[in-house]
């Protein structure tokens, strides 16, 4: 008798693949509003499971409390500004006003939603060019993409780039790296796995089966080509 794959036992909640507590209790962004210009007053940085970067803890001038990502090079009582066309380190500028060849971080992909590219530990985007009401910024990844000149970003390059120096060397603490934010590891082939662990298992290592899948499959049997249309090569 086979038993459930790692997506149905991991669907099912049991503790072996629940996140621990507290891991994404804070929320990350700048204020809601996108025309606010006001100065924040960072009176805490801290790690927090939930992100590779150090955090910043921020009090805003009406005394409300935010959390920003911590950019290389700033410490506790440094002003910062939301909205306002101050190039210091960790500020909140939108992209339209930041000149050309300026590191930033943390940038919407459209105005108002609190920041989704490049927030990883040591990252940094550069503004590359403005053409008319959109903004070009190349990516960690070398990509260039268009934003509107309202989405906002944060100057500077992300903290904690040395995360990675150190090797892990090993698995078990790989193990507990992903499991702080939840992360599915190993991810392994199916034909690598044993019959009773995947339809694709077995010693052969390859599929065995044809690969298309009905939509009405179970969960257990839903792998491969889902309710494909045609598979193999074109013929001329």
């Amino acid at each position: 008798m086979g038993k459930k794959l790692r997506q149905q036992r991991r669907g099912k909640g049991s503790n072996a693949y629940t996140k621990p507590p507290g891991t994404f209790d804070i929320s990350v962004n700048y204020p809601n509003k996108i025309d606010t210009e006001t100065y924040g007053n960072v009176v805490d940085i801290f790690n927090h499971p939930g992100h590779t970067a150090p955090i910043l803890e921020i009090i805003y001038e009406d005394f409300s409390k935010g959390y920003l990502i911590a950019p290389e090079g700033i410490k506790i009582n440094d002003k910062i500004g939301i909205g306002k066309r101050i190039f210091s380190i960790g500020s909140t500028v939108s992209i339209g006003d930041i000149p050309e060849g300026m590191p930033v971080y943390n940038i919407e992909a459209t105005p108002g939603d609190g920041g989704k590219y490049t927030r990883s530990a040591g990252s940094a985007a550069y503004v590359s060019a403005h053409i008319g009401n959109k903004t070009s910024i190349l990516l960690p990844s070398k990509n260039s993409i268009n934003l509107p000149n309202s989405c906002r970003a944060q100057i500077g390059v992300v903290a904690g780039g040395g995360i990675i120096d150190q090797p892990i060397v090993k698995a078990g603490k790989n193990h507990y790296i992903m499991h702080s934010t939840n992360k599915m590891w190993p991810k392994i082939r199916g034909v690598k796995s044993n019959p009773v662990d995947h339809p694709f298992g077995g010693k052969q290592h390859h599929k065995g089966k044809s690969s298309m899948t009905s939509r009405n499959a179970p969960p257990g049997r839903k792998v491969g080509h889902i309710a494909a249309r045609r598979v193999g090569r074109k013929k001329r």
